[in-house]
């Protein structure tokens, strides 16, 4: 399982666990699951998609990074407004 933080400019999206996270990276789409290995990514414009206890949430941004290490996963975003 990985703990998954997801801030924004205005609020804390989502600070919890999640199985698995899918990401729009700069170099293309990639998933983190549990025991990925440690990373930083920058990610574009697109669709962050993450799963807890079996129900799949999405939440479009414009851009932002990624961190992965030792199962936590913390993003830091900008969130696309409707």
């Amino acid at each position: 399982m990985l703990t998954l933080r997801i801030i924004s400019p205005e609020k804390t999206e989502y600070d919890g666990p999640a199985s698995i996270v899918s990401v729009p990276g700069t170099q293309g789409r990639f998933q983190i699951l549990t025991d990925h290995a440690p990373l930083i990514s920058s990610l574009e414009k697109g669709v962050v998609e993450y799963d807890t206890d079996g129900t799949r949430h999405q939440l479009p941004i414009l851009g932002g990074f990624v961190e992965v290490q030792k199962n936590v996963v913390s993003l830091c975003v900008e969130v696309k407004e409707d």
